[in-house]
């Protein structure tokens, strides 16, 4: 089979696409702050509790308003104005980081603040996944989107190095000024998305309990489209140690704040160059069985990362648990994108939120309980076996899935 046409465009390309430019580069700033405050709120609520269990509770916390406002969300998405709903999430993620800053500045964070600031940002990310998600295949043309997936990909991978590392050094500083420097990306991305337009068209449909639940039962009767999304839902569930970073940071690597803000940053740094990789080479052939072997590779390193007490050695296993789960993403997220009708996207894209929101904030909140049980290492190396585990049954469950040559 011969390359889509988008093999043939070059990267500069994208630059004719101002709308999908004003997208990245707001999803750049939104993701940097996002990451900061992340970290910043999870090396305090370390430090307030000592708790592995309370760790694991932001990530549950979080996760709550996925399960209550996801399939609203993407009706919303596929109904209005989707970079205007991605505004208002943002605007959201604002207000929380005008909060959080406030707090630290006058000395009155605490776990309940903390797990509440954790609802709202679960709240906005919610709105914000599907409305995102949805945008792209409108900014670009179709044979672009593969490239467009990657570059976004990219993007965010530049957000999740850049934020963490930074947000590590200036909270060893202040740990005000993370919040403050958080709030000015964020006010610079809401700039930027306000400014996206598109071809909006209102959809016709009402909404109904049955137009909400539209995107579930699309994806349920199309099981390579399942088999997709859920793969990410188990593996990344059972797989998952960004809640147990700051345990590493501080009780076994002992690298402190700054080192917290590193080792979160390392996935990214792996995944941003398989983004680029994949901009410039897109994979067009076998894509079910580099899906799964990707999720695989994936486990692997957490098994790697697990037994590890050498920093360089935990860098290492992490950023390259980063470059797989990057193709993993990129092939999932166009394989969803181009296998969904336009007026669908949107609940399609919040059955796909569920699934990503189940696999980071459960599977934060996985890591924090089995920790507390196992200790970190006992959790981090039962998950890689549990990641392993999934990619064998999954190729049983989908043989279609695992057969799929091509997106199209």
């Amino acid at each position: 089979m011969t390359a889509p046409a988008a093999s043939r465009e070059s990267i500069s390309d994208f630059f004719a696409y101002r709308h999908f430019i004003r997208l990245w580069v707001s999803r750049i700033f939104g993701g940097a702050a996002g990451q900061m405050v992340m970290v910043a709120t999870a090396w305090q609520m370390y430090d307030l509790t000592g708790s592995a269990w309370d760790l694991g509770l932001v990530g549950l916390y979080q996760f709550a308003p996925v399960v209550l406002l996801t399939f609203f969300a993407g009706h919303v998405a596929d109904r209005y104005h989707r970079a205007r709903v991605s505004a208002f999430a943002t605007a959201l993620q604002l207000i929380n980081a005008v909060v959080l800053l406030a707090a630290t500045y006058k000395g009155f964070v605490s776990r309940e603040l903390l797990l509440g600031v954790s609802v709202m940002l679960g709240a906005a990310r919610t709105f914000q996944m599907p409305a995102n998600q949805s945008l792209v295949p409108s900014l670009v043309p179709p044979a672009m989107l593969p490239r467009a997936m990657a570059l976004s990909s990219a993007g965010f991978q530049v957000a999740v190095i850049g934020g963490p590392a930074l947000a590590g050094l200036v909270f060893a500083v202040s740990p005000v000024s993370v919040y403050a420097v958080a709030l000015l990306c964020l006010l610079v991305s809401l700039v930027l998305v306000s400014q996206v337009q598109y071809d909006h068209r209102t959809a016709g449909h009402s909404m109904t309990l049955d137009s909400m639940f539209a995107g579930l039962r699309f994806v349920w009767t199309r099981k390579q489209l399942l088999g997709a999304v859920s793969l990410d839902l188990m593996a990344v569930l059972f797989g998952g140690a960004v809640a147990l970073l700051p345990i590493y940071a501080k009780d076994i690597l002992q690298v402190g704040p700054a080192g917290l803000g590193v080792l979160r940053s390392a996935p990214a740094v792996g995944a941003l160059c398989m983004s680029v990789l994949l901009a410039h080479f897109p994979i067009t052939r076998r894509i079910g069985r580099t899906l799964l072997l990707s999720v695989a590779a994936y486990g692997v390193c957490m098994l790697a990362f697990g037994i590890s007490t050498n920093f360089y050695l935990s860098l290492a296993a992490l950023a390259i648990s980063g470059s797989f789960d990057t193709v993993s993403v990129v092939v999932r997220q166009t394989l969803v994108q181009l296998d969904t009708p336009d007026d669908m996207r949107g609940r399609v894209g919040a059955v796909n939120s569920v699934f990503i929101g189940a696999s980071n904030q459960l599977g934060e909140f996985e890591s924090g309980a089995t920790a507390a049980l196992l200790g970190p290492v006992g959790s981090v190396l039962l998950g890689g076996c549990g990641t392993l585990a999934v990619v064998a049954l999954w190729w049983k469950l989908f043989p279609a899935l695992a057969r799929r040559d091509s997106f199209r």
